[in-house]
């Protein structure tokens, strides 16, 4: 991208803030984005579906005689955004006053981090649509290569790309901006039981850099192995018995967390964690970080989307509930100081064994592989969820069971964890490793 093209970005959210400022507001806050997507889905020997598009628009916050909106707009020209400027301010003069919206305190603007966060791929633009062509057929050819393919009814494919790319000005005297760069690729394959029924499971990766994506072949292999392994899938027993979750599911559990952790929900009174700040909730094994500044992490940040200073934060110390996710507006309604409305990267307290070693100590339970459906409650911790896996017997996977059900409430279950893995998930932000519950409660047959 050229230097011109950047600053041009740059100088539509210094307008736009100008404009709003000389149109009545008292602060406003813009933010310049331009987004190309590029994607290829390959089913079954042919591409099926492909789409390359840039987007770019411009959202803006006024904050108007103590009234607040948020509008945005893809029509950059002058003219129209001070037309449109001047439009959405009349119309912020119209609604009900909320002394609770502010922009941030300039002084947390402050601070950032010098690091290179190493979020964008240099080469980004060197891998197109025939690397995904040639990529999304390595896939389906190495599913198909698997033992026991013939059992396969359709492989699907993906590959996308994208490069994201923001400026953000306030009249506070924020500027900044980011580029990040994504690779995705992935396989889901269908299969066909005796019984008639049609299992499905997938793998799946993400990565900053190309180079760093595992190779399509072990992704389509991974997802074939992955979805033929779920061939005979029965119902397990109903009891209360140990739990280990993957890691590449686990971030389903952790995210009811996230949600809980809001300043929104606390003040709305739609959070179990209302009150708790400074009480053990989780087991004394879980001490986790939220960490912006991971090089290369897919919630790397150096500023939030207030513009507020990204720094590491400790959010659970054994099992101790260390901090909430407050951002300006939520803060001031509760009287607290900002820190962040968002997860950014989970850093998690590691243990010291691998998945296939906690199975061993486990000997008897369920490996849950994935979540189906399910509701969890943000307010009292109460969930259900439908699960599928595998029964471990004598510390090793045994038998395929599905239509199995998990329910608690989070406040109970979370500590109950006996052991956490050595194995964060890599293409997730949240970074779970292997989870392991004792005596949960698990409805089958």
């Amino acid at each position: 991208m050229s230097k011109t093209k950047e600053q041009d970005m740059l100088a539509v959210s210094q307008s736009a803030v100008a404009m709003a400022k000389e149109a009545g507001a008292k602060d406003a806050s813009a933010r310049a984005y331009r987004v190309r997507d590029v994607s290829l889905e390959w089913r079954d020997g042919k591409p099926e579906k492909i789409t390359e598009s840039t987007t770019r628009g411009l959202a803006i916050a006024l904050y108007v005689d103590g009234r607040f909106s948020s509008i945005s707009t893809s029509d950059l020209r002058p003219e129209a955004l001070k037309t449109f400027i001047a439009d959405g301010i009349a119309l912020t003069k119209n609604l009900a006053a909320d002394p609770f919206r502010a922009l941030p305190d300039p002084e947390l603007y402050k601070g950032q981090a010098a690091a290179n966060l190493q979020l964008e791929d240099p080469k980004y633009l060197s891998i197109n649509a025939d690397t995904a062509r040639k990529l999304t057929k390595e896939m389906e050819e190495a599913a198909r290569s698997v033992k026991g393919s013939e059992s396969i009814l359709s492989v699907s494919t993906s590959f996308s790309t994208n490069l994201v790319e923001q400026w953000m000005v306030t009249s506070n005297g924020f500027t900044g901006q980011t580029r990040a760069t994504g690779f995705y690729p992935g396989a889901y394959i269908s299969v066909k039981d005796k019984d008639g029924r049609r299992p499905e499971d997938g793998a799946f990766a993400g990565a900053r850099m190309f180079s760093e994506l595992p190779s399509a072949a072990e992704l389509g292999r991974l997802a074939s192995s992955r979805a033929l392994s779920r061939l005979g899938s029965k119902k397990g027993e109903t009891a209360n018995m140990t739990l280990a979750v993957e890691n590449r599911v686990a971030g389903r559990l952790v995210g009811y967390l996230n949600g809980a952790l809001s300043a929104a929900s606390i003040q709305q009174k739609r959070s179990f964690f209302e009150g708790k700040l400074g009480q053990p909730v989780l087991s004394d094994k879980i001490s986790i970080t939220d960490d912006p500044l991971v090089p290369k992490g897919f919630g790397s940040r150096k500023y939030d989307v207030e513009g507020i200073a990204a720094k590491p934060r400790t959010i659970f110390e054994n099992g101790v509930l260390k901090s909430y996710y407050v951002d300006t507006y939520y803060g001031r309604k509760l009287k607290m100081a900002p820190t962040s409305g968002s997860v950014s990267n989970l850093a998690w307290k590691l243990g010291e064994k691998n998945a296939q070693q906690l199975l061993a100590d486990m000997k008897e339970g369920v490996l849950v592989t994935g979540f189906i459906g399910g509701n969890s409650n943000s307010g009292t911790g109460d969930f259900s969820l439908g699960i599928t896996g595998f029964r471990v017997r004598n510390g090793v996977i045994a038998e395929p069971v599905a239509e199995m059900n998990i329910s608690g409430n989070h406040l109970e279950f979370w500590k109950k964890l006996a052991a956490i893995g050595n194995d964060p998930y890599a293409y997730s932000s949240l970074r779970t490793p292997t989870l392991v519950f004792d005596n949960v409660s698990v409805a089958g047959a």
